[in-house]
Formats: C-alpha cells, structure tokens, sequence
C-alpha cells in the first residue's frame, strides 16, 4: 500500500465538519442531499450526489469530499478503490492506494479486505471514505459492501468520483512513475515547472526536458503565450515545483482556468529528476 498523504493545506470546509472526533462521526454518517430531494429546489454542484437508491453506504458531496481530505491527519481514510496505475496517474491528494483483491478479474477488481483492516488498525468505527471512476463505476460499492459485512460502521463514498472532482476545478495528484511512463507515450503532454526564477537558477535547469515555466500569477498570461494548451483543454498537464505546496497551488490555477486534466507532482522537482529515465533510483511513492 501507498500512502501520500503529505500534501498542502486546502481550503477551509463546512464548520461542522472539523471540529473534533464528534464531527469526523458526524461527516461519516449524516445523509448527502440527493438530486431526488432537492427536486425543486436549488443546488450548487458542490452540494450534489447521484441521489441513487439502494447504494450499500450513504454518499458524500464534493464539498464533504474536500472536508475528508483535510481530515485525513485526523484519521479520516481516503481510499482510492481503483487500481494502482489509476490511482498513480491521477489521484484525490492524500488519498491511499490499496493492493487488489487476488483472483478477480479487472470488470470485478475490488481492493484486498486484509490491507484496509490494516490501514484501519483494527478500528471498525474508523471513519473510510471511498471514491473511484464516477457515478457509473462499482469498484467503491464493491468495497463498501465487503466493509459492511466486515463490521465497519463508518463508511462513505464520494460516488461522483475522479471525473467530478476534476470537472469542479481541483487538481489531482499524480505520482512519479506516472509522470516518466506518460511522458514516454504520450508526446502531446505537457509538464508545468512552476517555480520562481531565482528557484529556476538554483535547481536543476531544466528539470524536465521541454517543460515550461509558469508562476502561479503567470497563468492567465501563459493562456495567450503559448504555455498552456488552449486548443486543447484536455492536454494532460503535470504540474512541479520546488515542493508540493507551490505545485498544488499552480494546479490549481491552472485546473480553475478550465483546464480539465491537471495534476500535481507532491514532491520536489530534485526527487523527481532523480528518479527520471536512466536515473537508476527507483521512483519515489
């Protein structure tokens, strides 16, 4: 298993969501509005669910999404229920990757029961949050359901998932062995170096061949430059810098400029380089 929840401050979520161990039982069990109840009524995106019936665990909205992620050093476990190469190319920051159950096969792939009682420690009030590839994907309702009839009492899904959470204007994170596998094969992708210019003098130069330079107050200007892919806004779009506060923050940018495949190395551009082609030190997780 992978952990990578080292990651930047976000922004601040609902009040009710971050006080204490109380809240965290409160944010893992109080009902998400669905589109059924809302009917007629206003709702912003953020506040939506797929308002499916006969779901194994109640759903989650974005915005309870975002509240997760700033508890995951509380004790909040993100869990990313799809496999590892997914989950390397783009991820919930913080979240965690979970081996797969052995004998399935991918239409059936659910993460190993073993390895959450792990990351659990045996709690089975620990609050769990599951997330995967959107409101048509089983992989966190398979999950939720082997929670269940484990005894876990706490478990939610973000059922809106990785298409949503991008699609809402926030980055991804993405992992190294992710960044150097596409850059081999994908030739239209493009690496953000977001560093300042006095950093750019001091670190390795250039840290990614045909990477670009853009500052985070750069990015409107780089939509009309060149540096950003304007005619296509589904480029791929890796975003580094000199740790992972700086690149989160140019991520999100970017992504907030309706750039919808933007992720973020969280680690810095040195241990990046390092663990490139040729480099000989396997890439850091």
């Amino acid at each position: 298993m992978r952990d990578n929840s080292k990651k930047p401050a976000r922004r601040h979520p609902p009040a009710a969501l971050v006080v204490g161990a109380v809240a965290v039982v409160a944010f893992a069990t109080a009902p998400a509005p669905g589109f059924s109840e809302a009917a007629g009524k206003p709702c912003s995106m953020e506040l939506a669910t797929t308002g499916e019936k006969d779901q194994p665990t109640e759903e989650i909205t974005t915005d309870q999404m975002e509240a997760a992620v700033v508890q995951i050093p509380k004790g909040v476990l993100v869990i990313d229920a799809r496999p590892y190469e997914e989950f390397a190319m783009s991820h919930v920051p913080g979240a965690i990757d979970v081996a797969p159950a052995k004998g399935l096969p991918l239409s059936r792939f659910t993460s190993d029961l073993g390895e959450v009682e792990k990351l659990a420690q045996g709690k089975k009030d620990r609050t769990i949050v599951l997330y995967c590839n959107g409101p048509f994907c089983g992989k966190s309702k398979r999950l939720a359901q082997d929670l269940l009839n484990a005894g876990y009492t706490h478990v939610v899904r973000y059922q809106l998932g990785i298409p949503v959470w991008r699609a809402l204007g926030h980055p991804t994170q993405v992992e190294a062995d992710a960044i150097w596998k596409t850059l081999e094969k994908d030739k239209t992708a493009v690496v953000i170096d977001s560093r300042e210019p006095g950093e750019l003098e001091k670190g390795v130069v250039p840290a990614i061949v045909g990477s670009r330079n853009v500052r985070f107050a750069d990015v409107a200007k780089a939509k009309d430059d060149g540096r950003l892919p304007m005619l296509d806004h589904d480029t791929r779009i890796f975003v580094v810098g000199k740790d992972a506060a700086q690149a989160l923050a140019v991520a999100q940018e970017i992504a907030r400029n309706a750039f919808h495949n933007v992720s973020f190395f969280a680690g810095s551009i040195d241990s990046l380089t390092r663990s490139g082609p040729g480099s000989g030190t396997p890439a850091p997780r």
